[in-house]
């Protein structure tokens, strides 16, 4: 079998050259490790994602989950797949040897997630949550819970969720109405009504570890008065079920071989739970799950970019059609302009977006093992400041870039025969994902820039990287560099304009939110790929100088192309228009 899920070339240009992972090898946590041992597990992990997800997605989106009143069924291929990452040690890739685990880096292990995301997302993603899970009760869990709950997560004997959606409430998350009372033992009841439930209920392990939102009798109002609680589908203390009731599987656009649940807790009156952390501290402790499930969905958007543009390039490659003049033979489609542009555009968003998605994960390592406590806040400030825009330009973006690798394939990419429009299906939901992409705009502009450390750090990165391309020899460099020198200029004007305007009125300062984040990713992008184009114009002449100018090729195209499109965004952000605020309901 081929692999059409990502440029194994590509991904050790990323981690190697652009990231230079192999220095986190120096903080003792690391010391055993070494590139080659980095570079064993992401063979290892494309190996398994090549044999046991692959080879079966069709699957997973032909063959739904089936709920016949008493028990849940998926795909047949689904457990050997999870049961073959878990042996692996993917699921504990990220914990210490004792737990289990590899001890890798994030950014390694987020390489090795990446290709099972490409692979079978609706396969990974049973892993994925259950990783999150894993990771809260690391940070929050009692030396018992631990005990109890973690390491059989890690073994990949049971798997976890993360149930916050209710039907009143959707995401704001202020409504939710679940409650926990207190029983005489020390643990909860728990009572509400959950929906779009991802993993909710399967029969793939022994348990599943539902962290469950809920309100406790003297919690105050809103988002502050949310705690945290374990529920397990079986209990532990003897096997019986947990009054966790399935009320029904939803069937969603995409990722189908996923289940989505409507979960019932304490329909019967009980259902028992015990507190992850604090009292009313449940957000706190669920935020830092999302936030890490917000990179984990931009990587999925960028990886669903990146296995549709290589089977879109494949294709091109060998369908004949057309020719250049009528005394020609036809030719491939690859060689027709418009055909080149529109996989030049996935090459962007797929690279790309992995690129700073990679970033993210590195900067968690980098606040983990920086040498400063400057360095350490730095880290910190960037990877606040830049997670919802992983999360939501990724999702946009990436979904475009699967309708163009639908539209390289001509008709038969609009038929089931070829696998782009499922990626384009599975593809769409990251929009909606651990927080929509409306909502990360809002936090972008409305809490993230606001304090301008972020701002200040990204302004030094850019500024270092800028240098960097103005002083290589190379007129198309220091023309990108200059561009993106200006953008980021504009970004930081457009920045003040709409922060002195929140003091004012708000509504209309934050009414553009989606076109200012847009424009701050499309800015964070270009830095991503001229920090690639300044690694590659050096080698653009070597031994791999078709991959490193195809690194160039897609810089240009990038510069060229989609940087100016924030131009007229900044226009309209710096106008005000307050339309959208002023608009009456009865004109829509």
């Amino acid at each position: 079998m081929d692999n059409l899920i990502v440029d194994r070339r590509d991904l050790a240009f990323l981690l190697h050259e652009l990231l230079q992972v192999e220095s986190l090898t120096s903080a003792p946590r690391y010391a055993d490790h070494s590139r080659a041992t980095f570079d064993a597990a992401i063979d290892s992990a494309l190996r398994i994602a090549m044999q046991a997800f692959a080879p079966h997605n069709r699957a997973t989106d032909v063959d739904e989950p089936r709920f016949d009143g008493e028990r849940v069924s998926v795909a047949a291929p689904i457990g050997p797949a999870l049961r073959a990452f878990a042996d692996a040690g993917f699921t504990a890739a990220t914990f210490d040897y004792e737990d289990g685990g590899m001890q890798l880096p994030r950014s390694v292990a987020n390489a090795c997630w990446s290709v099972f995301k490409g692979a079978a997302i609706a396969i990974d993603t049973y892993s994925t949550l259950s990783i999150g899970v894993a990771n809260m009760l690391q940070a929050f869990g009692s030396e018992s819970q631990k005990q109890r709950y973690l390491k059989p997560l890690l073994a990949g004997r049971f798997f976890g969720t993360m149930v916050l959606t209710e039907p009143q409430a959707g995401s704001s998350l202020a409504d939710i109405r679940a409650q926990a009372m207190p029983r005489p033992d020390g643990l909860y009841a728990i009572k509400g009504h959950k929906v779009f439930i991802t993993a909710g209920d399967h029969e793939l392990g022994e348990n599943i570890v539902h962290l469950v939102l809920a309100r406790l009798p003297d919690a105050p109002a809103g988002v502050k008065g949310l705690s945290l609680f374990i529920c397990p589908k079986f209990r532990l203390d003897g096997g019986q079920r947990n009054d966790v009731a399935l009320a029904g599987l939803i069937h969603k656009l995409g990722s189908r071989g996923t289940t989505s649940a409507m979960l019932n807790f304490g329909e019967r009156g009980d259902c028992v739970g015990e507190l992850l952390g604090a009292p009313n501290q449940g957000l706190r402790c669920m935020f830092r799950m999302m936030n890490e499930a917000r990179i984990n969905v931009g990587l999925s958007a960028s990886m669903l970019a990146y296995t549709g543009y290589l089977h879109a390039l494949a294709y091109a490659r060998e369908r004949v059609q057309g020719r250049p003049d009528l005394r020609s033979l036809a030719v491939p489609i690859v060689r027709h302009a418009d055909v080149r542009r529109m996989l030049l555009a996935q090459k962007c968003i797929a690279q790309g977006g992995l690129a700073l998605c990679l970033f993210g994960a590195w900067l968690s390592d980098r606040h983990e093992v920086a040498a400063s406590d400057s360095q350490r806040a730095d880290a910190q400030a960037l990877l606040d400041l830049l997670t919802p825009v992983i999360k939501a330009w990724c999702s946009f973006h990436g979904t475009a870039a699967n309708s163009l690798a639908i539209q390289v394939h001509g008709g038969y990419g609009y038929t089931r025969e070829y696998p782009v429009e499922q990626f384009f299906r599975d593809n769409r939901l990251n929009s909606i994902h651990e927080g929509t992409d409306g909502i990360q705009a809002l936090d972008l502009l409305g809490r993230k820039v606001g304090d301008g450390l972020g701002m200040s750090a990204l302004g030094r990165e850019i500024a270092h990287t800028v240098a960097a391309g103005r002083a290589l020899d190379d007129a198309t460099l220091a023309a990108h560099a200059h561009a993106l020198d200006q953008a980021w200029r504009e970004l930081e004007q457009t920045t003040r304009v709409l922060l002195q305007a929140q003091a004012g009125d708000a509504r209309v300062a934050l009414a553009h939110a989606s076109v200012y984040l847009d424009a701050f990713g499309h800015t964070a992008i270009a830095w991503m790929w001229l920090r690639q184009a300044v690694l590659a114009q050096p080698q653009a002449r070597g031994a791999e100088a078709g991959f490193y100018r195809g690194k160039l090729a897609a810089a240009h195209f990038f510069f060229t192309h989609e940087l100016p499109k924030t131009g007229p965004q900044h226009q309209l952000l710096r106008s005000l228009d307050p339309a959208l605020v002023a608009l009456d309901d009865a004109w829509l």
